[in-house]
């Protein structure tokens, strides 16, 4: 079956979302602002978390953390269940708080981690709540403990925006030229779109290809032999079809570097070639891999055509041959 794709590192890094149910407006009042930060806050401590930036809006939230305990699952669970227990009892509701778990996708350090922090940072301009210049005085987010220093926690590092935007010094003049490129960044659609703003909240990762590609080696543990399609690891959800096909990217390129076979090869050999069949047939047992993306990969002519190459090999025992046997161990290890 399809499975939710979580990473726990430590000291990795998380974009964490989560809105109220139905969408609905969750923090109404200074009071549930303040009673949300309170949790976010023990939960901080408690997790041994550092919350490199947040901001909680009318309706959802936003939180740039980092687990150098990795223990995100754990800590996300009581930070939710904890500040709904508590926003009931005041209230004196019932019903789901959150639409869901929560939606995290984990960053790469560097400028990819800064172009979030920009992007949390700018949430409340986005949202026509507040001008850049008075975001400073937008009271629940971390710009704001940016420019109120004495009154930051010692888990709150507010130090990566200001090196993103140069390099500035967490001093009144750095601060107020990171409010400055704030400002410019605002109104420069094209550097957002060179930040890739617009997918921020979107997928499972924010990073490079090979940044991604070394994330699913590290969670690759099932490697015990699969010869179920349904059994195979596939993660859920639209939004990481990206994964999947890395995923499969990465067996593809082991078996050809293990075959001796490179991308002139694919254009060069027969589209039946038997070493194409027999990749085929790997990818069909140990991924989740489409006879269409096969196809396009291998140049193997027709989905049709890989799925009656594929019948063939395994109707004649080639999945049980020693050879692609020792291929799969390969491949898969």
């Amino acid at each position: 079956m399809p499975r939710s794709l979580r990473i726990e590192k430590e000291n990795g890094v998380y974009h964490i979302i989560n809105r109220g149910n139905y969408r609905q407006d969750l923090f109404i009042n200074e009071g549930a602002h303040a009673a949300f930060e309170k949790c976010l806050f023990e939960a901080c401590e408690k997790c041994e978390w550092v919350l490199e930036g947040f901001c909680v809006m009318t309706n959802h939230f936003h939180l740039v953390v980092r687990t150098p305990k990795g223990n995100l699952i754990y800590g996300m669970k009581w930070l939710q269940s904890t500040f709904a227990n508590r926003y009931h009892h005041y209230r004196k509701v019932h019903g789901k708080l959150f639409q869901g778990r929560y939606k995290s996708l984990i960053v790469a350090e560097g400028s990819h981690l800064g172009a979030l922090l920009h992007y949390v940072h700018l949430n409340p301009v986005r949202a026509s709540m507040v001008s850049v210049d008075q975001l400073k005085d937008y009271r629940w987010s971390s710009f704001w403990y940016l420019f109120n220093k004495r009154k930051r926690p010692d888990f709150l590092d507010c130090s990566g925006g200001l090196e993103a935007a140069g390099g500035l010094a967490d001093t009144p003049k750095g601060r107020d030229q990171y409010l400055s490129y704030l400002k410019w960044l605002s109104e420069e659609d094209a550097a957002q779109k060179e930040m890739a703003f617009e997918k921020m909240c979107r997928g499972w990762a924010l990073g490079t290809k090979d940044f991604k590609k070394a994330l699913l080696e590290e969670v690759e543990d099932d490697n015990e032999p699969v010869d179920q399609p349904e059994k195979v690891p596939r993660y859920d959800g639209e939004r990481l079809r990206e994964a999947n096909e890395l995923r499969w990217e990465m067996l593809l390129e082991k078996g050809l570097s293990a075959i001796g076979k490179d991308t002139k090869s694919i254009s060069g050999d027969l589209k039946s070639a038997d070493w194409k069949v027999t990749l085929a047939c790997l990818l069909k047992l140990k991924t989740s891999a489409t006879n269409v993306w096969i196809t396009q990969q291998l140049n193997m002519g027709t989905p049709d055509a890989v799925s009656r190459y594929v019948s063939e090999f395994r109707t004649s025992g080639g999945d049980q041959k020693m050879p692609f046997k020792e291929l799969t161990t390969k491949v898969m290890t």
